[in-house]
């Protein structure tokens, strides 16, 4: 059940979102930004001014207004970048730095990790993998993957 919400967004001739607030006051250059991304990514979602002020809050993506929650989902997806890892096919040595190649949720990628610490926790079973260039990859589940790439992130963990 979708609601109204305390303000309404619109792209501008620019293509960047517009909010405009219940007193009528307008704000160009609003930025979506997840409170949790992996955790509850459809869940906490600040609207944020260009100077970085809270302008609106959305406890949950589901509540709002179809065409709203598609304008933010749409800027959500253009600014977020980050392959979900399902299966580690290779890595050229157990030692750091290798070369990694994996299949994502995107198509085959392979990447160069760094050191270990470039592998983080995130709860839930998630990581985060950082590599060589700063793109972030995620694995949602570990429990989840295949053993052939479990036993090789094991060789990392």
């Amino acid at each position: 059940m979708s609601q109204n919400p305390d303000f309404q967004l619109a792209r501008d001739t620019h293509g960047r979102l517009t909010l405009t607030d219940r007193e009528g006051q307008q704000h160009t250059a609003v930025v979506p930004v997840r409170a949790f991304p992996i955790a509850q990514p459809e869940r906490g979602i600040g609207l944020m001014s260009v100077d970085g002020h809270e302008l609106a809050w959305i406890e949950e993506l589901s509540e709002l207004p179809a065409a709203t929650r598609q304008l933010v989902e749409a800027e959500l997806a253009s600014r977020e970048f980050m392959p979900e890892i399902r299966a580690i096919k290779d890595v050229s040595t157990f030692a750091t730095p290798s070369t990694w190649t994996v299949d994502t949720d995107r198509g085959a990628a392979s990447f160069v990790l760094k050191g270990e610490e470039d592998i983080r926790r995130v709860g839930g079973g998630a990581l985060m993998i950082a590599d060589s260039h700063g793109i972030h990859f995620l694995i949602r589940d570990s429990s989840r993957l295949d053993n052939h790439s479990r036993r090789i992130l094991d060789r990392f963990l």
